[in-house]
């Protein structure tokens, strides 16, 4: 029986497919432009063969449609149509593709939070590298340090890593003086790793005829602890001459930036 009702032209959205060529058989390939066409689903094909519309007696799987009989060679096909674009109400599973969406069709609002994760992103996008900053500081830190070797000020800071692969800026502020003892004697700070390892150090202060110069001092460095474990920096100080008084006063403060990669 032919179809009955409007014109099949006139359903919104439709997208007309290639005609088929029958060769006796019941499997064939659908295209569009000559290009393989997957239909959402077999529901959404309306074919007319020989004046006889179709719909219901075929199923479809990619791009090949198969008809629950064989199609005689003598058939012609005179129209195939894709629709329900806009007027189905489920889509089915897989039928939204990459050239389905438009240009800007995803926005910042349908972004779920969290779903874009680091390995999403593009290794040559220049984005924020700092993954956390704790800072910390000390009011009473250890004054009147006379010794030669480097002893602890007090001034302390911790911070746990993210990453194996993440660097840890260490930045360290603190004031000075130094008394007593001779001429030309230097007071010195250095940063320190977990109380041992001496990461970077400078020349603090320096007592001349005139008095004190660097009475503040800030010390930075870069330091790659490797590990995920909790990281302690110091300030500690030392004076060249044990007869002179090196005095960090005020508040110091340590300020320590985890570095991603």
């Amino acid at each position: 029986m032919a179809y009955i009702g409007r014109g099949t032209e006139s359903i919104s959205n439709v997208e007309v497919l290639d005609n088929l060529t029958f060769n006796g058989s019941a499997s064939y390939t659908l295209q569009k432009s000559s290009v393989n066409f997957v239909p959402s689903s077999a529901n959404n094909l309306l074919i007319s063969i020989s004046g006889v519309v179709q719909q219901g007696n075929f199923s479809v799987s990619g791009s090949t449609i198969t008809f629950d009989t064989t199609v005689s060679g003598s058939d012609t096909c005179d129209w195939i149509l894709h629709y329900g674009t806009g007027l189905i109400t489920t889509v089915a599973d897989g039928a939204i593709t990459e050239a389905k969406l438009g240009s800007n069709a995803v926005t910042t609002a349908k972004i779920n939070n969290g779903a874009i994760t680091s390995a999403k992103l593009d290794s040559g996008l220049a984005l924020g590298k700092i993954g956390q900053v704790i800072e910390a500081t000390n009011g009473s830190m250890t004054t009147n340090i006379s010794s030669t070797s480097y002893t602890d000020t007090g001034l302390t800071g911790s911070i746990t890593p993210s990453s194996t692969s993440s660097k840890i800026l260490i930045t360290i502020n603190f004031a000075t003086t130094m008394d007593g003892g001779s001429n030309g004697t230097l007071g010195f700070g250095a940063i320190y790793h977990n109380a041992t390892t001496n990461l970077r150090e400078r020349i603090a202060v320096y007592d001349t005829d005139f008095g004190n110069v660097g009475p503040a001092c800030s010390i930075q460095t870069l330091h790659s602890p490797n590990s995920t474990s909790s990281q302690t920096y110091n300030l500690y100080a030392k004076t060249l001459n044990a007869s002179s008084l090196f005095r960090p006063n005020g508040v110091g403060s340590i300020i320590l930036m985890e570095v991603l990669a």
